[in-house]
């Protein structure tokens, strides 16, 4: 594992191994910390899958939404909407000053509101199925394209 996703995941292997060794039960930070890292684990495990519109699998492609979707079904079971716009929904409303890695990500990419989504990863990039003819991958928001269509961003996971 490199150490920039361990950076990303904001756990160190030894920690997280740890934690889920530990008798005690864990507390919210570390199972917020666990989870976090469960998501992004998945997600890197998908980068370089092509993109595809309406794409729910791996083996023929994903999309945004259906991304996000398979992460967080595949990684700690819970099931979103379909849509970007439907999982734009659900959770908490975050600042983004209080963005967390794990948190959904939503952007105007189809001039209208919440119609990409992608998970923050820390250090201001998120992981995501951008378009047509692309893959899975990492990319930086403070790029001038997600900064001119950021709409916010949404908390599943409890701290």
């Amino acid at each position: 594992m490199s150490a920039a996703l361990i950076a990303l995941s904001g756990v160190g292997l030894a920690q997280a191994s740890e934690q889920q060794q530990s008798v005690e039960e864990p507390s919210l930070l570390e199972r917020y910390t666990s989870s976090a890292q469960d998501l992004i684990l998945k997600g890197f495990e998908l980068i370089g899958i092509n993109y595809r519109f309406g794409g729910t699998n791996p083996d023929t492609g994903l999309d945004c939404s259906g991304f996000v979707q398979l992460v967080f079904k595949e990684a700690i079971g819970i099931l979103l909407p379909r849509s970007a716009r439907e999982q734009s929904e659900v959770g908490a409303v975050i600042a983004p000053h209080e963005l967390k890695p794990g948190d959904l990500v939503f952007f105007n990419t189809m001039r209208h509101a919440f119609s990409h989504v992608g998970i923050y990863l820390g250090d201001n990039r998120f992981m995501h199925a951008p378009r047509t003819g692309a893959e899975v991958r990492v990319e930086d928001m403070r790029q001038s394209y997600w900064i001119q269509r950021y709409n916010g961003a949404r908390r599943l996971l409890t701290r």
